[in-house]
């Protein structure tokens, strides 16, 4: 079914590659960037300089060891190795030693734009960060003062800053206050008349020369005296002369490996002051030239002409992508290396050294893997389904090293910025701490070769060239005459054909004027070009010659909107969604949209689990196909050819230039959000292709465009209170159908290791296991493909050697008997965990003797991967394009949901107070038309910001044959009868989010306590219980219960003897007793004699026969240890749902388990205890 734009632009701009900003700027580095650092580094000459020289020539990057796909599944990372051809000179002898030498290898990086790190797929995000050069601000307090900061790629920053009597004095790598006429005095301007000149011309008041004032403070009065007075202050405590001042400045300015100001902060000066320096590296050291030119601008400011910069346009930020991100941590190994080798040189003998022995690649290996493995940018790739692959990879990060931390970033930072018009996405960041830190990239945004973020816009023209086809049809811009002085066409007449060819003929006449229109010639610009232009919006009304039609309308002049004369015009956009991301721009009806909403539904379609079915949306903006494209999860015809052969693992297309390819295609592979990737051929045998045409399907994808939810009936109303707070009610015939099912996969690792007592072994004879366990076992003791497993199952069956004990005379007639049955191993085996079940889709044997790499001490590694469809319960997570989320609250037979006239039965009830607060109008929008559109039978593209009018839907619902309102009378499901009102009814697009509540539900009986407090730990992962915190308490107390609550704080949780106690009297049928001292209570008092308060406890009289009874803790403890308790397969006495973090938040995972640290911290006690709810005191405990 083809998609239907209702009014198809007259000018359509391709989106551009959406993964360029990580593959083009790795191939950079591939290329350049290494070549780059070799250039800085060679020569490595030895400490003397006299005696060796290692010159690095060309280097080149070989072919990878394993495909991607192997390392993925052998847990080996995707690198080629790097070699690099280097020559050694010796001096002394003149001789000449050239060789290959291996550098260490390299991270590749996959087609799609990702790492594969020790069999992880990983992505680099970019970093958005301070660009280097000069920035000018006012100072605090002190409006009429301003300062400068000039801060190079690598080396010492200077500030320069006015007081508030006019001194200017500058701070050197944040050490303490120098004059400026000394920094001049020691940069060749020795006289105090050559500093004067500098900026005599901009002096208007002799008393406020800030020049001359510094001069009378300064106390050095010539260049040695300057030097002293620098060095005193860099290095406090040194004994400084001209000579140890002037080469520490020398060093410290002029020297490229200590000072690079580096291409961009080159550009940005030469830009800004209208210099013709060079852009080459012999001159990104310090110019002194620079300075003078900053030093009269900043006296111009304090003089009160100009404004200061502002440090958050997007002309002062740049990004710094994979290629450079890798390149600086390369440069940290390579130094490294090139000490080693320095080192090495004056050790070994001259004429024996090879350059292989001087160059060590270990340190640039350890660079590499450290910054891949555990850098804030790299990050474990979000693959829940492809959109969040893609925006993933087109994600900007303001924190990282160099960068903000999330306590340090203001509101100013975080603010939308009229710069981020058209390159960053105002919509699309996280809710949470991240907020405005994490942002993406524009739809048609890019980056310049220095990193600075540029979008597209339109060139306006006021003349047309003079060829007749190209006349036609424009409004005449002034007379036009003939040679004889005859009047072809008037100012505002439309040149007709005749008029046209007429005009054609004065040969004289290159150009004509005509009306103010639009050329398709498209032109990128950044920031800083931007400020100069006057731009009009993309949807200003064209006629079909693309002239305005009216004489004034919107724009933006230095990003501040405005209504101008098309006159004054100089571009247009190229798109309405050329502001917002790939993420945003899939909402239709965005313009209806709050924008907080607007936000959560950018973010939540990130987190939509592919299904079985996936089905594209009937209501959509036409980005579905290019998003799917780009996330290289769709397989594409090369061109026209003609399939060979299709089945379930690879297809195979003849191409008409007799090229013959074979696609293989990705089956039930995990991701790694544990969701499935499955590609499954919508091609057939025979079939004749053309170009682009979809060979194969991902997960989410239906054919070749995004599909990450599903078509489904929506009514609007209330349903018995079960849709009160955005609950959702569902239809039970979803679940029949499986439209919301969804496959999960989950891998589960095991180590075959040497042992001290010797190897453990695979094996299906397990001690004390019955034959009813082993029945899926083969006869290696693995568990056999598409079996069928519950928690408990053993998947690998091993045994581990157990320290030999002194055997009895029984057990030694046992071994004689049996041999070595009775051996003594202990199981060790790997089971399926709890809450876990499904189908065993693969089995993976690693063993280090058929040559695969394992860790030291791992003989084998098994992986068994278990998929578990999934069928939507209550308590899971829905959610619509426009931030419209709820939860399940119920699922009620198709037979009892309200139904239209025709006696169909809705598939989702949603409530209508969801719509009015929330403003987000737009899901309203999209039902009706989707109602519309379904019953026509076609899919509709309305795109964002440019989409389609009430009107038109109205008009829609009309040729359906639909009310023209979009509401119908709807009658109950359970008695027939006619409700009150009409009701909204529609088609919408649902997404099954990736909050499962089969991940969350957990229940506990018995389980682990805290060593410390011996209260039960908390979360799922610890298997703990819900803390009864202290609002909790206050509850209990406000209604008297004071049983209940006693117990809640002593025996469910840290009366470790009357625990024990109560567990033992409700085995044996007999009356609870009284609760003793809570352990936190022995806490508190431990804590307070810490302090030196002498606190003891006053007890009571105890009763007789209890005295018997008193245990030592070490006693209950050990007792709690033996203590096994049998609860029936299956049976889990308490639920409920542990908080899990929210959508949207980029930190989500790494945050939930940040904070189950401190329980972790503490080991458990016991293994199996009674029940218990732990309570700590808190005050904001009301979790």
């Amino acid at each position: 079914m083809q998609r239907k734009f209702l009014h198809k632009p007259l000018f359509e701009y391709p989106l551009p590659n959406l993964i360029e900003i990580q593959t083009n700027s790795y191939k950079w580095f591939l290329k350049e960037g290494i070549k780059e650092l070799l250039d800085e580094i060679s020569p490595i000459t030895d400490f003397s300089g006299k005696k060796l020289e290692l010159h690095f020539l060309d280097h080149s990057v070989g072919e990878p060891k394993h495909s991607a796909r192997e390392c993925k599944n052998k847990n080996l990372t995707y690198e080629s190795p790097l070699k690099v051809h280097v020559q050694l000179i010796n001096k002394e002898s003149g001789e000449i030693k050239e060789q290959d030498v291996f550098l260490g290898g390299i991270p590749l990086m996959t087609e799609a734009g990702s790492f594969i790190i020790n069999g992880i797929e990983r992505v680099v995000v970019s970093q958005l960060v301070r660009s280097p050069g000069v920035f000018f601000s006012r100072i605090a307090g002190y409006p009429h003062n301003h300062a400068a900061k000039i801060i190079p790629k690598r080396g010492a920053w200077l500030e320069i800053e006015t007081d508030k009597k006019g001194v200017i004095s500058v701070k050197i790598d944040r050490k303490r206050k120098i004059y400026i006429t000394s920094l001049l005095r020691v940069f060749g301007f020795d006289t105090d008349e050559k500093i004067l000149k500098i900026c005599k011309d901009l002096i208007k008041d002799p008393t406020k020369d800030q020049i001359f004032l510094t001069l009378q403070k300064d106390p050095a009065k010539d260049a040695d005296e300057a030097y002293k007075s620098i060095y005193r202050k860099i290095r406090p405590g040194d004994l400084a002369t001209p000579e140890n001042a002037k080469s520490l400045i020398e060093s410290m300015f002029f020297d490229y490996r200590k000072y690079d100001m580096g291409s961009v902060a080159r550009y940005k000066l030469n830009r800004r002051f209208g210099l013709t320096t060079p852009n080459k590296k012999k001159y990104h050291t310090f110019q002194v030239d620079d300075l003078i030119h900053i030093l009269r601008h900043l006296i111009n400011l304090n003089n009160g002409e100009g404004k200061p910069d502002d440090i958050d346009h997007l002309s002062n930020r740049r990004i710094r992508t994979v290629g450079e991100l890798v390149q600086n941590k390369f440069r940290v190994g390579l130094l490294r290396t090139d000490r080693i080798a320095k080192d090495r040189m004056t050790v070994m003998e001259l004429d024996a050294i090879t350059p292989t022995q001087l160059i060590n690649s270990r340190p640039i290996t350890a660079a590499l893997r450290e910054f891949y493995a555990s850098s804030q940018l790299s990050q474990f790739m979000d693959q829940t389904n492809p959109l969040a692959e893609l925006a993933h990879k087109r994600r900007l990060s303001a924190m990282g090293p160099g960068g903000l931390s999330r306590e340090r970033a203001s509101f100013d930072v975080r603010d939308v910025h009229q710069s981020h018009y058209g390159r960053i996405c105002p919509i699309a960041t996280p809710e949470g701490p991240n907020i405005g830190l994490v942002v993406h990239l524009a739809s048609y945004a890019r980056l310049n070769q220095y990193g600075f973020i540029e979008t597209p816009f339109r060139k306006i023209s006021r003349t047309c060239e003079n060829k007749a086809e190209k006349l036609e049809g424009h409004t005449a811009g002034g007379e036009v005459k003939s040679k004889a002085g005859k009047v072809i066409v008037s100012s505002g007449d439309v040149i007709g054909e005749k008029e046209a060819k007429e005009i054609e003929k004065i040969k004289d006449l290159k150009e004509i004027p005509v009306r103010t229109y639009v050329t398709n010639d498209v032109t990128y610009y950044d920031a800083e070009d931007e400020r100069e232009l006057i731009i009009a919006q993309a949807n200003s009304i064209l006629n079909p010659q693309g002239e305005f039609v009216e004489n004034r309308v919107a724009a933006r002049a230095n990003g501040e909107p405005i209504l101008a004369h098309i006159k004054d015009l100089t571009h247009i956009d190229i798109s309405p969604k050329q502001i917002i991301s790939i993420t945003t721009s899939l909402i239709p009806f965005l313009e209806h949209d709050d924008n907080t909403r607007a936000s959560m539904g950018s973010n939540m379609q990130r987190q939509a689990v592919p299904l079985l079915k996936p089905s594209a949306p009937i209501v959509g903006t036409g980005v579905e196909k290019i998003a799917a494209e780009s996330s290289g999860q769709v397989i594409m015809a090369d061109g026209p050819g003609t399939v060979t052969s299709v089945d379930a693992n690879e297809i195979t297309v003849m191409y008409d230039n007799g090229h013959k390819k074979t696609y293989s295609l990705r089956v039930y592979e995990r991701t790694n959000q544990a969701t499935c990737f499955h590609q499954r051929a919508v091609c057939e045998k025979g079939q004749k292709v053309k170009k682009n045409e979809v060979l194969a399907d991902g997960a989410s994808t239906d054919d070749g465009e995004l599909a990450l939810g599903q078509n489904v009936l929506v009514a609007y109303m209330s349903w018995q209170g079960y849709n009160f707070e955005d609950a959702v009610i569902l239809s039970e015939r979803l679940l029949h159908k499986d439209t919301y099912s969804s496959v999960h996969i989950e891998t589960f690792t095991i180590d075959i290791r040497d042992t001290k007592l010797g190897p453990e072994i695979v094996t299906r004879d397990i001690p004390n296991v019955g034959e009813a366990k082993l029945k899926d076992l083969d006869e290696r003791g693995i568990v056999r493909i598409g079996a069928s497993v519950r928690e408990g199952d053993i998947l690998v069956g091993k045994i581990t050697p157990k320290g030999e004990t002194e055997l009895t005379a029984e057990e030694r007639l046992l071994r004689a008997i049996f041999g070595e049955k009775a051996r003594d191993v202990k199981d060790t085996s790997l089971r399926l965990p709890g809450g876990e079940g499904g189908k065993v889709v693969s089995v993976q044997l690693f063993d280090r003797t058929a040559g695969d790499e394992l860790p030291t001490g791992v003989n084998q590694q098994l992986k068994v991967d278990v998929a578990q469809t999934r069928r939507i319960s209550i308590g899971d997570k829905m959610a619509g394009r426009h931030g419209n989320k709820g939860v399940i609250s119920i699922i009620v037979p198709e037979a009892d949901m309200p139904y239209l006239p025709d006696g169909r039965a809705v598939d989702i009830i949603l409530n209508p107070l969801g719509v009015s607060s929330r403003m987000n109008i737009g899901q309203i929008l999209e039902t009706h038309l989707g109602w519309a559109a379904k019953e026509v039978g076609y899919k509709i593209a309305t795109p964002p910001l440019e989409g389609i009018t009430t009107d038109e839907i109205e008009q829609a619902l009309k040729e359906a044959k639909l009310p023209n309102e979009g509401k119908i009378q709807m009658f109950d499901g359970r008695t027939g009868e006619p409700f009150d009102h009409k009701t909204t009814v529609g088609i919408a697009y649902m997404m099954k989010l990736n909050h499962l509540i089969e991940d969350k539900i957990h229940a506990r009986s018995v389980g682990p306590y805290s060593l410390v407090t011996q209260q039960p730990l908390g979360g799922k992962a610890q298997h703990g219980g819900q803390r009864f915190g202290e609002m909790e308490v206050w509850a209990l107390e406000a209604y008297g219960a004071a049983h209940v609550l006693q117990e809640m704080l002593t025996i469910k949780s840290d009366d470790v003897y009357g625990r024990a106690k109560a567990y033992e009297a409700i085995v044996k049928d007999e009356p609870i007793k009284k609760p003793r001292t809570p352990e936190s209570f022995n806490v508190l008092v431990k804590e307070l004699q810490s302090l030196g308060l002498n606190v003891e406890m006053v007890e009571s009289e105890i009763d007789e026969e209890e005295e018997e009874e008193i245990y030592t803790k070490e006693e209950v403890l050990a007792s709690e240890e033996n203590l096994v308790v049998d609860t029936p397969e299956g049976e889990q006495p308490s639920t409920s749902v542990v908080d899990e973090p929210e959508e949207g938040d980029e930190d989500a995972e790494e945050e939930f388990d940040e904070s189950k640290l401190d329980e972790m911290e503490e080991d458990p006690v016991s293994e199996e205890d009674t029940e218990g709810f732990g309570i700590e005191e808190d005050e904001n405990s009301n979790e």
